[in-house]
């Protein structure tokens, strides 16, 4: 798959010759919904015998417009969505870096620049896919700005439980710790990664080793609390159970951490990168008399854990 990545404005050169049908959006998660596009996307490409095209921006539009700039938490950050793309048969993608300049663009503008140049013979979006200043075009106006130039296809929303699939309701989910409803919307258990560093070694002493896990600024992580997961090192996946927390039985004022314990796992894998699958929220983080009522806990969490990996 290649990635081309364009700052406005781009310089011509940059833009591949061939024709291509052209799926577009932000598609953080890449949920069912976003897959739809994508497979129709494809469907048309093998259909006009052209390649098929992803374009997609580098960060959210709220990074660039909200007047107290927070850090965006994505659901899949550019390198895990790269990757999606390509196991969905994407072969160009277009990363475009949203700025300021880029969201002022006129729509007559954004479709000369973005499509027509980008020699789409069709574009594929979502039905609620918006560009231009304040949102102004849709894909209910882009057929008019196409002007006969490409072929507009619009795909409808993809409903789970009644409930249509939407990066905001995977948001919502996850900050309510509800993980365990994530599959049907995702097509996939929800994920992430991490930096395995050293810790203080309380787990070990414990008999719970963990590891510690340093993740990515810029990606979601479920709410506070104990839950079932597998983690997957060295290509192999192993159960455990993760805290997110701040260790209060330990004291307060700590930063939060990430922390697994997983059971049948004892190499040292400090400076690896490994991905986590979440499974189910077990409790919330709790804040035990001392060490024993806290071990009492994770036998009963581990059993938990276990007793759910081995009969799911």
């Amino acid at each position: 798959m290649q990635v081309i990545k364009l700052h406005h404005p781009y310089q011509m050169e940059q833009i591949l010759l061939e024709p291509v049908v052209l799926a577009m959006g932000f598609f953080d998660g890449v949920h069912i919904g976003h897959q739809a596009v994508i497979k129709k996307a494809a469907q048309k490409a093998r259909q006009e015998n052209v390649k098929l095209a992803v374009l997609t921006y580098n960060q959210h539009a709220s990074v660039v417009f909200s007047k107290q700039p927070q850090p965006f938490k994505y659901l899949t950050p550019t390198p895990q969505k790269l990757n999606m793309f390509a196991d969905l048969g994407v072969e160009i993608v277009y990363l475009i870096e949203f700025t300021s300049a880029l969201a002022r663009l006129s729509p007559v503008k954004f479709v000369q620049q973005y499509m027509v140049d980008l020699h789409a013979v069709a574009v594929v979006a979502g039905f609620d896919h918006t560009f231009g200043p304040a949102k102004t075009a849709n894909m209910q106006t882009l057929p008019q700005l196409a002007q006969n130039r490409f072929e507009v296809i619009e795909v409808q929303p993809v409903l789970v439980k009644g409930v249509e699939a939407a990066s905001t309701e995977i948001r919502a989910l996850l900050d309510a710790g509800q993980v365990d409803l994530l599959p049907p919307i995702l097509n996939r258990l929800y994920t992430t990664t991490g930096l395995v560093v050293h810790g203080d070694a309380r787990g070990r002493e414990m008999g719970f080793p963990t590891l510690n896990l340093v993740t990515p600024s810029d990606e979601r992580l479920p709410k506070d609390g104990v839950y079932i997961v597998e983690v997957q090192v060295n290509d192999k996946w192993y159960g455990g159970m993760a805290q997110i927390g701040y260790n209060v039985t330990f004291g307060h004022g700590r930063a939060q951490t990430l922390e697994i314990n997983l059971f049948d796992f004892k190499d040292l894998v400090y400076g690896e990168h490994v991905t986590v699958r979440w499974h189910r929220y077990l409790r919330a983080e709790v804040e035990f008399s001392g060490m024993d009522a806290l071990i009492e806990q994770l036998n009963q969490d581990r059993q938990q854990s276990e007793d759910y990996l081995n009969n799911k």
